[in-house]
């Protein structure tokens, strides 16, 4: 048979990867930021109240490994993304991919959700290494 269905040739992707990889990182990013709001509130508030001139040292170590946590959740959400189109598209390389199909266009956009999420992860990442907690809420 000259013409096979694409369809039958494609390996199956499911919903939850697709949705997965649209969300992951983006859900990973809105967690971060708010626990990360969570943790410079706490010892901020802190501070004040018992006189102490400084927060302690262990908040900035929690802060930075929960980041890191959160930056391999996106990165799985883009790996599984970059998966999933490769399975839908026959397209050589993302630059010239039309993502004609509704399931193409989900994991073209979890890539791009995912880079640009993931960088943003990566600063919050650094921000307490680099600035004290509580300078960074004022």
């Amino acid at each position: 048979m000259a013409f096979m269905d694409r369809s039958m040739t494609t390996p199956t992707v499911t919903p939850r990867k697709l949705w997965f990889g649209l969300v992951g990182s983006a859900t990973a990013w809105l967690v971060l930021g708010f626990i990360d709001l969570m943790i410079v509130w706490a010892q901020c508030a802190y501070v004040p109240a018992f006189g102490v001139d400084t927060p302690h040292a262990y908040a900035r170590t929690v802060a930075f490994i929960i980041s890191v946590l959160f930056l391999l959740v996106a990165v799985t959400a883009g790996v599984t993304s970059y998966r999933n189109w490769r399975a839908l598209s026959g397209a050589p390389d993302l630059l010239h991919t039309t993502a004609s199909d509704r399931r193409e266009f989900m994991a073209v956009l979890g890539v791009i959700i995912s880079v640009t999420l993931g960088a943003g992860i990566v600063l919050l990442a650094l921000a307490p290494l680099i600035v004290r907690l509580c300078v960074r809420a004022k």
